[in-house]
């Protein structure tokens, strides 16, 4: 099953010359989805060629400028381009105080049902699951109100071994059992274990996204052994005051989390404009957790 992520902004609060605030394109098994909508993220939708006519779902951590002024203009671009399938908006409920002041004022009329979903910042929720994934969300602690989220595979069926099955005169009518880990009793009363008539099925993969927040402790519970977690990294350690203040983390920190959590692999990003060079930062991560990998805006992560 395609799960992939690719990075369309990886800056803090002031975008610079050649990066844009958040935003990445989600990709799991035919379902087109956003976290975050920075300014320019339609644009860079464009830029890498991926279309927001294949939106379904977009998921916003908390109403800071850099992580929502590019949402409205999407979904007007949207609208403009006559989208028709539902699109549906998760975030803290002040979010959708902001979205309505501004489609009221601009007398909008969407050609599409757009669906708001609000999220109790406070709590961890399922927040949307189909039979292939499921999302959710967890606090993170900020300024305003925000939340991480949880993207995770659901546990996929095993593959048929179809010439093993052949050689059993195994009905069809047991397949789906067969398929689901059952193993296989003849008419006769000899079991065949299902080792003997599948294949494994693949590892479900897990994707935590976690934007702006303090280090702490209840953020590395939530991400807990997680296959893949993309963690801020606004500032090297010797801004710590700085993160603190501001209620960010630093680089060093990020490894930390990953480190302590159990992750696979970190990806850090949301970078202060303040630096030019990302690979201090790198360094500083890979220090704590050495599989560190940046944000680099266009880069597709296929998860795996």
């Amino acid at each position: 099953m395609a799960f992939e992520v690719t990075i369309l902004g990886n800056s803090s609060a002031s975008p610079t010359p050649n990066r844009h605030p958040s935003g990445q394109y989600i990709h799991i098994c035919d379902h087109h989805m956003l976290i975050d909508c920075g300014e320019g993220t339609q644009m860079q939708l464009q830029r890498y060629k991926l279309k927001k006519s294949k939106l379904t779902h977009i998921f916003i951590t908390h109403v800071h400028g850099d992580h929502i002024l590019g949402l409205p203009g999407l979904l007007l671009s949207m609208n403009l381009n006559k989208h028709e399938q539902p699109v549906n908006v998760y975030g803290p409920k002040e979010l959708f105080e902001i979205l309505n002041v501004f489609f009221k004022y601009t007398e909008t009329e969407f050609s599409f049902p757009l669906h708001y979903h609000s999220i109790d910042p406070t709590t961890t929720s399922i927040v949307m699951e189909n039979l292939y994934f499921r999302v959710k969300a967890f606090p993170l602690f900020h300024r305003v109100p925000t939340v991480g989220y949880l993207f995770e595979e659901r546990a996929m069926l095993k593959k048929l071994n179809v010439a093993a099955c052949q050689k059993l005169n195994i009905p069809f009518t047991h397949f789906n059992d067969i398929k689901m880990g059952k193993d296989y009793t003849s008419s006769d009363g000899k079991t065949t274990p299902n080792e003997e008539l599948t294949f494994p099925a693949m590892r479900p993969i897990s994707y935590a996204y976690c934007s702006d927040t303090n280090y702490d402790v209840r953020v590395i519970n939530a991400v807990e052994e997680a296959d893949y977690l993309y963690h801020e990294a606004t500032f090297l350690h010797e801004k710590l005051d700085r993160a603190i203040t501001t209620m960010h983390t630093t680089a060093k920190q990020a490894g930390m989390v990953a480190k302590q959590a159990r992750v696979n692999k970190l990806i850090i990003g949301h970078f202060s404009s303040r630096y030019d060079d990302l690979n201090p930062l790198l360094e500083e991560a890979r220090s704590e957790f050495p599989d560190t990998e940046l944000a680099i805006e266009g880069l597709t992560f296929v998860l795996e």
